[in-house]
């Protein structure tokens, strides 16, 4: 009996090794063959599965989200329930710093894509624009609820707050990335912006500092 071929486990296999050619020689190093050589398999192989290098570029950045949302899912799902909009906020917060090899590799890679899409138009709205506005408006929302249970000031857009937090993590990552500061430094001044924002100080964090991933 031939072999049953699980071909979405194939298609992860592939973007997970045009990730790990990106993170190690940089995004402008990924070609068919590249990924092909990376994943043990044919350039063929993976032409059968993608037929243009856009393809897997897109592929690639959706695995690469879908993995930067399942961390953010476990680190919620590890909270004291009742989940409280601070903590909610700061784990997505913290999940949003480079502070692990997984997050490191994201974030590097996620940054790559970047400077791609401000010359790829395509590859800018779907997915690299939608992704982030999926996750800003999950989180106007989560901010809406709490100026509506009183944890946040009724004189505060629950929509600018979440760009706001957006753009500052967004900028603090790339400062971890670089070297600017560590990971620890950059999430303690995403705290403080918590701080202000909620007006005092949320729950203590764990022991061990911040970690990502």
């Amino acid at each position: 009996m031939p072999k049953r071929v699980d071909h979405a486990q194939r298609r992860t296999h592939i973007a997970d090794a045009l990730v790990r050619v990106a993170a190690r020689d940089g995004l402008h190093a990924v070609t068919m063959r590249a990924v092909a050589t990376e994943a043990g398999m044919s350039v063929n192989l993976v032409q059968y599965y993608f037929d243009t290098k856009a393809a897997l570029l897109h592929a690639a950045l959706e695995r690469l989200e879908r993995q930067s949302h399942d961390r953010w899912a476990a680190r919620l799902a590890a909270l004291p329930r009742p989940v409280t909009a601070y903590a909610f906020v700061e784990a997505f917060l913290a999940e949003a710093l480079p502070t692990d090899a997984d997050s490191r590799t994201f974030h590097l890679v996620w940054t790559s894509y970047a400077a791609l899409a401000l010359t790829d138009p395509e590859l800018a709205a779907q997915p690299f624009v939608a992704g982030p506005d999926r996750l800003e408006r999950r989180l106007a929302d989560v901010l809406r609820q709490a100026r509506e249970n009183g944890a946040l000031d009724r004189a505060r857009d629950p929509a600018t707050e979440a760009a706001h937090l957006l753009a500052l993590s967004h900028g603090l990552g790339a400062g971890v990335l670089v070297g600017q500061r560590t990971a620890d430094a950059a999430l303690a001044v995403l705290r403080a912006h918590l701080d202000r924002l909620f007006d005092g100080p949320g729950p203590a964090p764990p022991p061990g500092g911040a970690r990502g991933g």
